[in-house]
């Protein structure tokens, strides 16, 4: 379960790094807080973020207890497909958010195919 972990810490340091985008361009862009609209670039790294966010709810169980129920390195293995496609959908939405679909699907199908795999895995261990 150490890749795992360590896929799960890899991915809370790459949201991190979102967060960190969106402050920057803050400053950048002059879009101060509370506000979340303003310039369209910052408000394209601000949805980067706030749908990481959003996934990581999907990801991170989803991760684990494929990790726990059916194999951990490939859990590990397949996490790190979700890191690749949210640094692809970071660069595409960035650059121009019609762009985004590559990425998005890489992680959407890694996360989907961990959380069916814990299901599955779940069951098998019940009955």
């Amino acid at each position: 379960m150490a890749y795992v972990a360590l896929v799960i810490i890899l991915a809370l340091i790459q949201y991190l790094f979102f967060i960190a985008m969106v402050g920057k361009a803050r400053g950048k862009y002059s879009v101060n807080a509370p506000a979340t609209s303003g310039h369209e670039i910052f408000e394209r790294i601000y949805r980067v973020q706030q749908n990481t966010l959003e996934q990581l709810v999907i990801f991170i169980p989803s991760i684990y207890l494929f990790g726990l129920y059916v194999h951990a390195p490939a859990a590990a293995g397949i996490g790190l497909f979700f890191l690749l496609g949210r640094a692809i959908y970071y660069k595409s939405y960035v650059t121009d958010p019609a762009t985004r679909g590559t990425g998005m699907l890489i992680g959407f199908f890694a996360f989907t195919i961990l959380m069916l795999g814990a299901l599955i895995g779940i069951i098998l261990e019940l009955v």
